[in-house]
């Protein structure tokens, strides 16, 4: 029986074809910058960090360039629409709203 890379957890990070991180006080500087190269080592073309740390939750797009390196392509706190590696959108401000709903009924 063949096994694909859908079949093992976790799936190996040279599989992938986008990381995604969600920023966390206790794992920024790791998700920054160690993951990152870690990523990019293993040739992911797309790597995209959510920040939901501030007032308004932001996201950055960062795709591979020839250096091996990630160079940031997008960075938007309004709503996100990429076509790669699949077509896809990220309505940030609605995100933020629900965010602040869910803080301020966790405070009631």
């Amino acid at each position: 029986m063949t096994r694909v890379a859908g079949d093992r957890s976790p799936v190996p990070v040279e599989d992938a074809l986008l990381a995604v991180e969600v920023l966390s006080p206790t794992s920024t500087f790791r998700d920054l910058y160690d993951k990152a190269k870690v990523y990019a080592h293993a040739g992911v073309r797309t790597y995209w960090v959510v920040d939901p740390l501030h007032e308004r939750m932001t996201l950055t797009e960062d795709t591979l360039g020839p250096a091996g390196e990630y160079e940031a392509v997008t960075h938007t706190e309004d709503l996100f629409v990429a076509e790669r590696p699949w077509k896809v959108s990220v309505d940030l401000p609605a995100l933020t709203a629900r965010r602040a709903g869910l803080l301020a009924r966790d405070e009631g």
